[in-house]
């Protein structure tokens, strides 16, 4: 079984960073792209950053410039380092990732979320 994990959120001031990691773990052959996606209370869940297994990535219009995510296959993590936080960022981050599970073919997973409140 493949589990997901997001952990490094918290509460920020504007202006401020946060790093977020997203682990999996269990019988992983490979992981290939993975996402991070965020969702404010009343809104729809929307696509932050993307990364393939190459490392190429690509963002969502907010965050182009501010976010950057980067990935450490040897440690099954993907992070996503947020700089220059605003309030609008605020929101449950979710990471998304499609996995080649061992003798089971490629699954997509979902974490759990963690929370980021950027507010003075």
């Amino acid at each position: 079984q493949v589990q997901l994990v997001e952990s490094g959120g918290g509460l920020v001031q504007p202006g401020g960073s946060l790093r977020l990691s997203c682990t999996a773990s269990g019988s992983i052959f490979s992981i290939n792209t993975v996402g991070w996606y965020r969702q404010a209370p009343g809104t729809q869940r929307e696509l932050v950053a993307i990364i393939i297994k190459t490392g190429s990535a690509d963002y969502g219009e907010p965050v182009k410039g501010r976010f950057t995510v980067s990935r450490d296959d040897a440690k099954n993590t993907v992070y996503l380092q947020m700089n220059s936080l605003k309030p609008e960022d605020t929101g449950v981050y979710y990471c998304n990732a499609d996995i080649e599970v061992a003798d089971s073919g490629v699954s997509d997973y979902w974490g759990q979320g963690t929370q980021v409140t950027v507010s003075s």
